[in-house]
């Protein structure tokens, strides 16, 4: 999914004018006509993700900085290109000092739009990156702080704010490196008791003879090597959250212990004479199927009842792709301020073939991928040839593999795309769908249904919402067309083996 400009105008030319350069940069325009239908659609409840707006500083009504005024009020952080046919400086230091990041004159031309979007995007992803680390850091995380745009969260990120308003214990389910501590995080950063510890423990990193001693604590000397007190995770997160990581690689002792003090609300540490008392949120995770462990007997089914109250799967990254260009930026932002290192974008294609991977390891290897390349990177722009690693990787199951792929053609497609951009497909711009085979015969209904639905998402650049819209398809259905097109796909093989 492209990143979503806004742009506010009371000109009709103007209007037009700029959503032509912005679609052309490779983004996806949001146009209203005035200040006020502009503050609507950015403090709407259900508001749509915004990432910039290009305002017009001068309109009837509702002006450019009576919105910038609104925007502050609110609280939002979006940044803001102000454009307008009066270019004095003191239009310019009062746009910036209401919030604007960048000032341009009207007519701008398609260069300089570029560089200015490029630039507020990047710098808005280094300012979301900072400020992610610093909320991890001191406990204040919440689901503001998660990066996704994909629907299929939508639906994970609506149970876990209802969890976070209780004290309901939560069981995180995903596979490695989806994110599951992070929503963990979040969880105790959004309900009450955000200033209280959070304490994580890893439980499938902890030794056999040790998980009762780190968990509920001990006393000094009771047993060898214990030299001094120790009060425990338990006791630590008193007050707060627990949780517990790899939860399915407790050993059956321990987990009559820990069954224990969930039914109890008490700790009896080793070698103590009497159990403390302790209160706490107990958020787990695991990214093996824990009643798979209850059928084969290496976890507890009651305490896995205990557990698994509120359950909460997160889907891995292969299933929302959408959210890949935003990480990629996000990321690129990042480790390009912690190298030092200029690099100000992604070529489309490199853009595309991430999109398109598996990406087993989800989250965690797409963030290390793009740490590599920009360590390794010798140019200001980040190439397909940037990642090695995956370029021998075939495209997935779910999308089509067809001699013609969904890459950015150099002719149509800008030189450069900032991080957050979807590839640019090769723009279509008549379709010719032919009803006959070579032989004369009526070709097969499900070949032309697959011809017109890649001429879609080549036409709609890659837009999997919009080109499910036009369809009139959900986009379930659309991905299970896709699935079913790659599957069916004889030329399948051979156009991975050449990725």
């Amino acid at each position: 999914m492209a990143a979503t400009i806004l742009i506010a105008d009371d000109d009709a030319v103007q209007r037009r004018l700029v959503e032509n350069m912005v679609q052309k940069c490779g983004y996806e325009p949001l146009v209203v006509d005035s200040g006020d239908a502009a503050v609507a659609l950015l403090t709407a409840p259900d508001a749509q993700a915004i990432d910039a707006v290009v305002l017009d500083l001068v309109m009837p009504g509702l002006d450019g900085l009576g919105v910038l005024a609104k925007m502050r009020e609110a609280g939002l952080s979006i940044p803001v290109i102000v454009q307008t046919a009066h270019g004095g400086i003191d239009n310019v230091v009062s746009a910036m000092r209401a919030g604007a990041q960048d000032f341009v004159v009207k007519p701008v031309g398609f260069e300089r739009l570029q560089v200015s979007l490029r630039n507020a995007l990047n710098t808005s992803a280094l300012k979301g990156e900072l400020q992610r680390i610093r909320h991890s850091r001191e406990g204040r995380l919440t689901f503001a702080d998660i990066i996704t745009r994909s629907e299929t969260m939508a639906a994970v990120l609506h149970t876990a704010q209802k969890a976070a308003a209780s004290s309901i214990p939560v069981l995180i389910e995903g596979e490695s490196g989806v994110g599951k501590e992070l929503f963990a995080r979040a969880i105790h950063g959004s309900g009450e008791r955000k200033a209280k510890p959070f304490v994580a423990v890893n439980c499938g990193a902890i030794p056999d003879n040790l998980v009762e001693s780190i968990l509920f604590g001990h006393e000094k000397g009771a047993f060898t090597g214990a030299t001094e007190r120790h009060m425990g995770k338990f006791v630590e997160a008193s007050g707060g959250t627990l949780f517990l990581d790899e939860v399915g690689e407790l050993p059956l002792a321990a987990q009559v212990k820990l069954l224990r003090a969930l039914q109890e609300g008490t700790v009896e540490a080793v070698g103590g004479r009497k159990p403390v008392k302790v209160d706490v949120r107990i958020v787990s995770a695991t990214n093996r199927k824990l009643l798979d462990l209850v059928k084969s007997g290496a976890f507890r089914e009651d305490l896995f009842y205990r557990l698994h109250v509120l359950p909460l799967t997160i889907p891995p990254l292969r299933m929302r792709r959408e959210d890949i260009p935003h990480l990629l930026r996000h990321f690129l932002a990042r480790f390009a301020a912690e190298e030092n290192r200029t690099i100000t974008g992604i070529s489309g294609e490199a853009v595309t073939h991430l999109a398109q991977l598996d990406w087993p390891g989800n989250i965690r290897q797409l963030e290390n991928t793009v740490y590599r390349a920009v360590v390794m990177s010798e140019s200001d722009q980040l190439g397909l040839s940037d990642f090695p690693q995956v370029l021998g990787q075939g495209v997935p199951d779910g999308q089509i593999t067809h001699s013609e792929p969904l890459v950015v053609a150099p002719s149509t497609a800008p030189a450069m795309v900032s991080g957050s951009e979807i590839p640019i497909a090769p723009l279509a711009t008549a379709g010719n769908l032919s009803m006959l085979t070579p032989t004369g015969e009526v070709r097969p209904l499900e070949d032309m249904e697959n011809e017109i639905i890649r001429f879609a998402i080549s036409h709609y650049r890659g837009q999997m919402s919009e080109v499910a819209r036009r369809l009139k398809i959900g986009r379930s259905t659309l991905y299970r067309k896709l699935d079913e097109a790659a599957a069916n796909d004889p030329a399948e093989g051979g156009a991975q083996d050449a990725s």
